[in-house]
């Protein structure tokens, strides 16, 4: 599939995508689109930053436009992405089409929601727990909704949403089409696919267990002591947004507050703020106001800003597989990307654990030169700089504060 032409679609959705400039398929788009359009259940991985919500979009809006009285649900497992989501499908159905949507998520007045709700919306976006909320009130019902998009499904178990996710599909016509989307397929997903799928077929793009080829990796090896002097050098020598991954609520606020005193431009988000808080601090690090976002897993998924150049661990993840996410935050839409890694030699398990998932089957690589080594000692994936040689990414003076 060279084009979205070919496709046969809707005329007001060749015209919003046209508008938005979407004009070649991705991988994973060029796969999943036309079987899905042909009303198959898809069960779909692919990594972060490859167009899957335009993969399921597409499809679910060209089957709302054909079926007057159906209705679609989207659940991803974050607040953020939800937003996102919803952004882009609205973007979709253009104007003129008459479709009413809502956006249910935890952190939005339920008064909000419940007017949403009354004006019996046709696509309706969310996250499992605040649709269970209103399912649990009986003002939220899925009698005609008969398309189901389930949006980084992994993400959404190892949040704990399975059972929700039980009652919520519980609630949905058995005739319906279902659409799994998952960075990665372990096995509760394929039996979570094999209960709620009708023969599903398996679209599958790139190796999901490796970075994207277009991220740098970087390894630095060092003391606890050391990483806050070494994260203040890397700060230095690179330009443009960064996010800077830490291990806890606490934390980030702490880090973000540190930076702010030497005038960088830096905010925090967590899963304690506040939804409007949280749109804040996504809006001024999407404006650039914000120049550096220090966060916890909970951006690791859903936060799609093209323009993000850097990702640095300053702590590794608990879960081998957030590294993926977490890094695969920067290389979006086709651009470069960097990561770097500061490990100590209390990572030792944890970093073993994420070379295992990166190399299946290899014996992982051990730490080197200990932890009183400061500077790279390797990369993984595309490889720009010889070991030891690494040229700094660009100089500039801190930022002032974001007003």
């Amino acid at each position: 599939m060279e084009n979205f032409d070919a496709l046969g679609l809707p005329r007001v959705l060749n015209q919003a995508l046209a508008y938005l400039k979407f004009t070649t398929p991705t991988p994973i788009q060029a796969a999943a689109i036309p079987p899905a359009l042909a009303g198959k259940d898809i069960l779909g991985s692919a990594q972060t930053g490859t167009g899957k919500t335009a993969a399921f979009g597409i499809p679910l809006i060209a089957h709302l436009l054909a079926n007057p009285t159906a209705g679609a649900l989207v659940m991803t497992p974050t607040r953020e992405l939800a937003v996102q989501v919803i952004a882009l499908l609205e973007q979709l159905l253009g104007e003129g089409t008459g479709i009413r949507t809502a956006l249910i998520i935890g952190g939005e007045p339920m008064s909000k929601q419940l007017r949403q709700l009354q004006n019996r919306p046709r696509l309706i976006v969310g996250t499992p727990g605040r649709i269970n909320d209103h399912l649990t009130r009986r003002t939220l019902k899925f009698a005609t909704t008969d398309f189901l998009v389930l949006d980084e499904t992994d993400r959404m178990l190892d949040m704990g949403f399975g059972v929700q996710i039980d009652k919520i599909l519980a609630q949905m016509p058995p005739k319906r089409q279902t659409l799994l989307f998952s960075a990665t397929l372990p096995a509760n997903i394929v039996t979570l696919s094999s209960k709620y799928m009708t023969d599903p077929l398996r679209v599958s793009v790139g190796e999901t267990h490796l970075p994207i080829e277009r991220i740098t990796q970087e390894n630095i090896v060092l003391k606890e002591d050391d990483k806050y002097a070494q994260l203040l050098l890397q700060l230095q020598q690179r330009e443009g947004s960064i996010i800077v991954f830490v291990k806890t609520k606490w934390g980030t606020e702490k880090m973000a507050k540190k930076l702010r005193e030497i005038n960088y431009a830096a905010d925090a988000i967590h899963g304690d703020l506040r939804q409007r808080e949280r749109d804040k601090a996504i809006t001024a690090f999407r404006s650039k106001q914000t120049r550096i976002m220090v966060a916890t897993d909970i951006a690791a998924r859903g936060l799609d800003i093209p323009h993000i150049e850097h990702v640095i661990n300053y702590d590794l993840p608990q879960c081998p597989e957030d590294y993926i996410h977490r890094i695969g935050r920067t290389a979006r839409a086709g651009a470069e990307g960097a990561a770097v890694n500061l490990i100590t030699g209390q990572d030792r398990k944890k970093w073993m654990a994420i070379q295992r998932l990166l190399n299946p089957g290899a014996k992982p690589e051990p730490l080197a030169g200990g932890e009183e080594s400061c500077r790279p000692r390797k990369s993984f994936g595309k490889k720009r700089f010889r070991p030891g040689s690494r040229k700094p990414a660009g100089q500039h003076r801190p930022m002032p504060k974001a007003a």
